[in-house]
């Protein structure tokens, strides 16, 4: 193993501690914000599950990242990743939840401003698209199960203690489908621009299961996502648990339920596939946004009780944070590639 290559992943590493020190919040902080579950125990829950799903569900969206700019020097990734990971942290010591699918883009544009790549306009405008698409789903998913459970609750018999419990369990389950679903979407922000260059070897565990040299790529991103929910993840849930709008128990499920749905149906090849086969519209597989996706569920709900309760000026700050992380993380990657490759005589990427 090239110790050089581990020295370079580490920014990604970096990447994958601040992305899940920054959405978990998107995760289970309505379940902690209303004070159904205690932070400890959902929090090892997610950190079990976002491993699962970047290693066994997360090839479908590193792809679509390296059609956007092939980041094909290894001390580039290292910056791209690095950028992302420093416009991400930035913005949680502020308290503003980010999106780091939009900073993991920022910074591959900064690269190839910097290199003189030409960035796939085709597939820039895909991802751009589920900036948008994605939390207006989310919003009309939470609405449609909003509107059910409510009649749902209205009709049944259950003792409010009986309710009670029953939103417990359903917030953690709630939870580690969304943590799966994290993982799977996800963790081509953290990694993926090391997939070119992955030099690990097949890992077999005691002959039941192998992974692949990719797949062994994904183990170690998912760690460190897992090592950011359990160290750094509170301040982040300040700010979506309960700040952004009161939440009852039963909100909060909905939220967490709709944001997880949001983030399968962006990375499921499995869908893909069969939509692609049934000569039906696909969805594209791209890392979208579990900020955008629960903020607008949030919204969704909140709108349709009358937007009353909705914190607006939170609203516009985390707004202005989803404006500038990929901003931040553009002109971050495309400074810090100068100074990589002229001071430290680094190279930053190969000419055609």
């Amino acid at each position: 193993m090239d110790l050089s290559y581990l020295f370079f992943l580490s920014s990604g590493l970096f990447l994958g501690w601040s992305l899940g020190a920054n959405d978990a919040a998107n995760i289970f902080g309505t379940a902690v914000g209303s004070k159904m579950v205690r932070f400890s125990l959902i929090a090892t829950i997610a950190s079990i599950f976002v491993i699962l799903g970047a290693v066994f569900g997360g090839a479908g969206t590193s792809e679509t990242l390296g059609d956007l700019g092939a980041v094909d020097a290894l001390a580039g990734s290292f910056m791209v990743a690095l950028s992302a990971a420093l416009a991400v942290y930035l913005m949680l010591r502020v308290g503003i939840t980010v999106s780091t699918s939009q900073a993991i883009v920022g910074s591959i544009i900064g690269w190839n401003l910097y290199a003189g790549k030409e960035t796939d306009l085709k597939t820039l405008a895909e991802i751009i698209s589920t900036w948008t698409i994605c939390p207006i789903v989310s919003g009309i998913i939470a609405v449609v199960l909003y509107l059910c459970l409510k009649k749902l609750i209205k009709c049944s018999s259950l003792h409010l203690l009986r309710q009670d419990q029953l939103t417990r369990i359903g917030l953690i389950i709630t939870a580690a489908i969304g943590a799966y679903a994290l993982g799977a979407n996800n963790i081509a922000n953290v990694v993926g621009v090391f997939v070119q260059s992955c030099p690990f070897k097949p890992l077999k565990f005691n002959g039941l299961i192998t992974l692949t040299p990719e797949q062994v790529l994904f183990l170690l991103g998912s760690i460190a996502i897992s090592v950011g929910i359990l160290t750094y993840s509170k301040k982040a849930i300040m700010t979506v648990g309960n700040n952004l709008m009161r939440m009852s128990p039963v909100i909060a499920l909905i939220v967490v339920l709709s944001q997880s749905l949001v983030l399968l149906l962006f990375s499921s090849q499995t869908l893909h596939n069969w939509l692609e086969a049934s000569s039906l519209p696909t969805l594209p597989l791209v890392p979208v946004s579990s900020s955008q996706a629960v903020i607008g569920a949030i919204l969704g709900i909140g709108l349709i009780k009358g937007g009353r309760g909705v914190n607006w000026g939170i609203v516009r700050r985390i707004a202005v944070g989803w404006c500038a992380a990929p901003l931040m993380a553009m002109l971050i990657c495309f400074v810090s590639l100068f100074f990589l490759a002229n001071v430290f005589n680094q190279t930053v990427y190969f000419t055609d």
